[in-house]
């Protein structure tokens, strides 16, 4: 064959790997409020910056009807492109094609793309649409999932893996994207869950929608497993791109600087008068975080989820930083079992990729309640404790308010190995809050008192005069300094700034036995 005509044969190809093979089917991607996979891809790269892999493979089964359906690509597109400018790889089921399933290529195409990320140290985005494992090839399909499965494990903690369900995951589908570290979940479109309604309906009786058992919102509030949940493919796609802006391309590297137009110098009187003088009146922290962090710009993590505790990413003078702070406009900014695990893994994300910790304490301590004993407070409060005992990456403490008892030693303190600890002239550091501690210590003389409510409010005032502050700390050196509330923003960017080159190695081991 002449070269012309081998050129000819290549282009003919190209073609018949791009061109729809099922218009129809297009049509009720679009019907359903979906984008195609090649759309997807398209929003999310660069404009041209996209390389298709294996835009010629075809699958080898026979019978059952889909041996005369062999379409150039199957049902997945697998590449690599730019997001910013810096390189990613994805790979994006296409519904329209075998509804997305996964048989032998498909696997092979993913997992081709995965050990590619990996020998580069790149991000990999899997666009989640998929009818699970292709019935007709059987065993072998399920076998591609577990290879699938082994490279999430591989590549966790090594480059940063980001799954975006945008459609049917269900079934042992749903173990890859749980096992990366940010989900993104489109409303109404987008279902997960190991087993659908007809099956739970028939086994337990139970009355369910898919919204209801596996959508975005009961995924975002109720188990936790969705971390950001968008109203269509567009929002979604553009969250990715905003979220890789402040991580790094792998556990080599640390995230892009970005230029701030924010003053690192800036002093921000309204944090003097944000946090309210009672100890037991509510506010939102993550106005605290806003007033602090650059341009007030704070992407949250797991909004919906565990609102007692917030997480998320932020910058201070241009670098990116993880930020984790009580929330005390829910549940009192008590730790519970959600708010520890929820904590606890995002400390681990940011300390397994370079990504410096900054936390603001006011946590009255752990919530009570036997539900919480009996469901394990103690081993999954544990695992917040874990994380930032086991983190080496640099981490500041900022008490504001309270900070008592276990749940002030969990929150990186000092004990913990925090880099640094400041303290607002409010905090409460101790065992206990006042009216606790003197029930305890004081318990025979106020039950002997003429008048108990007196001496109460006298023992009280003079406990928070001696102990319930910040000062007995320093003291002791448990905190660093005791700044005024409108310095945070300059001394957390000087102390980072001084923290930059941070080099701390954990003991020669295999891994660690989280509590898990």
């Amino acid at each position: 064959m002449s070269t012309e005509n081998s050129i000819d044969k290549l282009r003919e190809l190209r073609e018949r790997a791009l061109a729809p093979d099922d218009r129809r089917a297009i049509e009720r991607q679009h019907d359903a409020g979906k984008l195609t996979a090649r759309e997807r891809v398209e929003i999310l790269l660069d404009k041209g910056s996209f390389q298709e892999l294996d835009p010629f493979v075809q699958h080898h089964a026979t019978g059952f009807g889909i041996e005369n359906r062999r379409p150039l690509g199957d049902a997945v597109i697998t590449g690599w492109g730019a997001v910013d400018g810096r390189n990613v790889f994805i790979y994006a089921e296409d519904f329209t094609r075998f509804g997305g399933s996964l048989g032998e290529v498909v696997a092979d195409k993913i997992c081709k793309v995965m050990d590619l990320a990996m020998d580069t140290g790149t991000p990999i985005i899997g666009l989640k649409d998929s009818g699970g494992a292709r019935i007709q090839e059987g065993v072998v399909a399920l076998h591609g999932y577990g290879r699938i499965f082994e490279r999430n494990v591989r590549a966790s903690g090594v480059i940063p893996q980001i799954s975006v369900i945008m459609g049917p995951c269900a079934g042992g589908a749903v173990y890859s994207p749980v096992l990366t570290d940010f989900i993104y979940q489109v409303e109404s479109s987008s279902h997960l869950f190991i087993t659908g309604p007809d099956v739970i309906k028939a086994v337990t009786g139970e009355d369910v929608t898919m919204e209801e058992l596996g959508g975005a919102h009961a995924h975002a509030s109720k188990s936790g497993i969705t971390h950001f949940v968008a109203a269509d493919d567009r929002e979604a796609l553009n969250e990715v791109r905003y979220l890789l802006s402040f991580l790094p391309q792998n556990n080599m590297e640390v995230p892009p600087f970005f230029t701030p137009l924010d003053a690192p110098d800036r002093m921000e009187e309204a944090l003097t008068t944000l946090v309210p003088d009672s100890p037991n009146q509510p506010y939102d922290v993550i106005e605290v975080i806003t007033n602090i962090v650059d341009e007030g710009e704070f992407y949250e993590v797991h909004a919906h989820w565990a609102g007692n505790i917030v997480v998320g990413f932020a910058r201070l003078d241009g670098y990116a930083v993880g930020m984790v702070a009580n929330q005390p406009a829910v549940l009192a900014g008590t730790l519970d079992i959600d708010a520890s695990v929820k904590a606890a893994r995002f400390v681990r994300f940011c300390d397994a990729f370079n990504i410096p910790l900054v936390t603001l304490v006011d946590v009255p301590g752990f919530l009570p309640g036997v539900d919480q004993e009996h469901d394990g407070i103690i081993r999954h409060g544990a695992k917040l404790l874990y994380a930032f005992s086991e983190a080496t990456v640099p981490r500041i403490t900022v008490i504001m308010r309270k900070a008592y008892g276990g749940a002030f030693l969990v929150m990186n303190s000092r004990a913990v190995r925090a880099d640094l600890v400041f303290a607002w002239p409010t905090a409460q550091i101790a065992v206990m809050g006042a009216d606790g501690a003197v029930n305890v210590i004081h318990r025979r003389e106020l039950a002997a008192a003429e008048d108990p409510a007196a001496l109460r409010a006298e023992l009280v005032s003079d406990y928070e005069e001696r102990f319930n502050n910040p000062y007995v700390a320093a003291e002791n050196g448990l905190v660093d300094d005791v700044i005024e509330p409108k310095e945070t923003r300059p001394r957390l960017i000087r102390a980072l700034d001084m923290l930059r080159d941070k080099r701390e190695s954990l003991p020669a081991k295999k891994h660690g036995n989280i509590p898990l």
